[in-house]
């Protein structure tokens, strides 16, 4: 399970040997001599050699973004990369270490801490049902009485004093959920810009959050670190990857990738209306508050730079 001492154990490497060996001993093979995978690099000048930037791109499958590690690998001029990744993905040990060999670091969700914290308790995952009502209940779109006329036992206990003798937080289920979320993405934080300025990495982010053919709406954490590290937002339309990387086995089939890399948006062209000048704590509770409209509209830009990238079949707008 991902929490705080997890995170706390990330070490991300500039140069990472794993990604190397990687790159070398699986892919090359696989994409010369088991498949016949030709991958294109669009408009490739528009990523700035030897600076680390934020890469904004589109979720199609389990492995996109292998492809284009390989070529930035190959090219020579480019930092290293690090990915936000899902925390669900860490879960497994085997596979949570192979990940963080390859330098990537989880992210956690709210969704994530609700289905670990119940299952901690309980000894079962979550129905849909169950998961839908908290994770409602946490963003205020239901009220409780809402809840509890319908709830299970479970979610029940959760929501009522029970939750208070089952565990030994001091504090409501959905303060926990929300104290947990905000102490672990202080962490993500650090790691992050720690990543960009300490490590001279680049990040891989797909503001989607989750896996999708068609472009789907993004999600405001790739604005929220741009605007705060002004580091500049390169946007990358990735298609043809889920036809390579078709299910949940990370050996590609023969196939063509295209890359599309958009110009980069910085805080002074394509964020400029957006730019925040007081410094503001990344990812905490009270500058999203203070700045959600603000992460939202450069969110909404971002989105629509990559969605100028894709094919037809994966475009939002079409």
């Amino acid at each position: 399970m991902v929490n705080i001492k997890f995170l706390d154990k990330i070490n991300l490497a500039t140069s990472p040997w794993a990604q190397k060996f990687v790159a070398r001993a699986i892919l090359d093979p696989n994409y010369h001599l088991f498949a016949k995978v030709k991958i294109k690099m669009e408009n490739i000048e528009n990523i700035p050699k030897g600076e680390s930037v934020i890469f904004a791109m589109n979720h199609t499958d389990r492995f996109n973004y292998w492809p284009f590690q390989y070529k930035l690998l190959r090219a020579k001029d480019y930092p290293f990369t690090t990915v936000w990744v899902k925390g669900t993905y860490f879960n497994n040990k085997i596979l949570g270490q192979l990940l963080k060999l390859c330098n990537t670091f989880p992210v956690p969700s709210k969704g994530y801490i609700i289905r670990e914290q119940f299952k901690k308790t309980f000894q079962r995952s979550t129905t849909r049902d169950e998961y839908r009502m908290i994770k409602d209940l946490l963003d205020k779109k239901i009220s409780l009485p809402d809840v509890l006329h319908s709830a299970s036992q479970e979610v029940r206990d959760l929501l009522s004093d029970k939750w208070d003798r089952m565990s030994s937080a001091g504090v409501s289920f959905l303060q926990f959920i929300e104290n947990n979320y905000y102490t672990m993405m202080e962490k993500v934080a650090q790691i992050s810009l720690g990543a960009l300025f300490e490590k001279k990495l680049s990040i891989i982010i797909f503001p989607e959050g989750t896996r999708s053919v068609k472009l789907s709406e993004g999600r405001s954490g790739i604005a929220q670190l741009a605007l705060h590290s002004e580091k500049a937002v390169i946007p990358v339309g990735c298609n043809g990857s889920e036809i390579v990387y078709p299910g949940s086995s990370p050996i590609a089939c023969s196939g063509t990738i295209t890359y599309r890399i958009g110009k980069p948006m910085t805080v002074h062209d394509h964020f400029k209306e957006f730019r925040i000048k007081e410094k503001f704590k990344l990812f905490s509770k009270e500058s999203q508050q203070k700045y959600q409209e603000v992460f939202n509209a450069a969110t909404e830009a971002i989105m629509k730079n990559i969605d100028l990238l894709l094919d037809d079949r994966y475009r939002l707008l079409t």
